[in-house]
């Protein structure tokens, strides 16, 4: 059972790795909208069109949004499948 218990958790760390892997590549996407946000002048930016400036602001919010929501199906993935695991280890009588 513990070597069952032991594989499947380190099958969990290698997707939840990769997934951590997608998301910091999500974070450096985000960090860098961030920035090129920061640079707008505060008063009277020549943008052109309001449309195009309004598209552009919606974009990097969403994309902010859906780095979070990401982060936080990671957090909600991790504590599933952590869930049985950790339960599974408290019913075994103490080997250890």
């Amino acid at each position: 059972m513990q070597d069952q218990i032991t594989s499947i958790l380190e099958h969990m760390a290698k997707s939840q790795h990769e997934l951590a892997r997608t998301l910091e590549a999500k974070r450096e996407v985000i960090a860098h909208m961030a920035k090129m946000v920061s640079e707008i002048p505060d008063q009277n930016p020549s943008f052109g069109e309001i449309e195009a400036l309004m598209e552009h602001s919606l974009s990097i919010t969403k994309g902010l949004t859906s780095y979070l929501n990401s982060l936080a199906d990671l957090e909600d993935a991790i504590a599933d499948n952590l869930s049985p695991i950790v339960k599974a280890m408290k019913e075994q009588p103490g080997d250890e």
